[in-house]
């Protein structure tokens, strides 16, 4: 069997974990509204080029029927400035905006899952990593042929990571750019006072 070929164990653990993800997606894809499913749709069609160019050639159009309708001595339905030009420019990006806005808070909170998941599994790893760690030290230490040494490195890393302290870390640097941003210091300097 070549080394680069996965065992049976390998290939049910990897099939599992993209049934997991497809599950997940799935999950999400259930749960979205007939009416955010058509802004969507709104928003994908609105964000080809194609769009682009339709409303370059609506504006093109407008401008010309009003230029010819003068010229042909026939009142325009909107003369110069265009004044119902902008009105249907401006809604029509009005429009656009909150479409794609619906669409990204959407995302963010599916992004937002995906980064608690991507946080829980970072934990698991380390926990597990200490629990490897902590495995060796002890063969290290049981097998007779090996010196028995201490090492201070893989003590502290046989300890797994208190998720709490990290937190805590997270948000005692983020309030510490919010002050330095609030004082007008640059970021990454420390202020006297800490």
């Amino acid at each position: 069997m070549p080394l680069d070929e996965p065992i049976e164990s390998e290939r049910d653990q990897i099939s599992q974990n993209i049934e997991a993800v497809q599950d997940f997606y799935t999950r999400e894809d259930q749960k979205i509204s007939r009416s955010q499913r058509t802004l969507e749709y709104i928003s994908h069609v609105v964000g080809k080029p194609i769009f682009l160019g339709f409303i370059l050639l609506f504006v093109v159009f407008w401008i010309l029927a009003n230029t010819l309708m003068r010229r042909a001595g026939v009142a325009p339905f909107d003369p110069p400035p265009f004044f119902w030009l902008q009105g249907v420019i401006g809604l029509a990006a009005l429009l656009t905006t909150i479409v794609i806005l619906t669409k990204q808070n959407r995302l963010a909170k599916l992004a937002e899952q995906r980064a608690h998941l991507d946080l829980k599994v970072t934990l698991l790893t380390e926990q597990k990593a200490a629990k490897l760690i902590d495995l060796l030290e002890e063969l290290r230490r049981d097998l007779p042929n090996v010196k028995n040494r201490h090492d201070a490195d893989a003590a502290s890393l046989r300890e797994p990571m208190n998720p709490e302290l990290v937190l805590a870390a997270l948000d005692e640097a983020r309030e510490g750019v919010q002050r330095s941003k609030a004082a007008g210091e640059p970021i990454g300097e420390s202020s006297s006072e800490e």
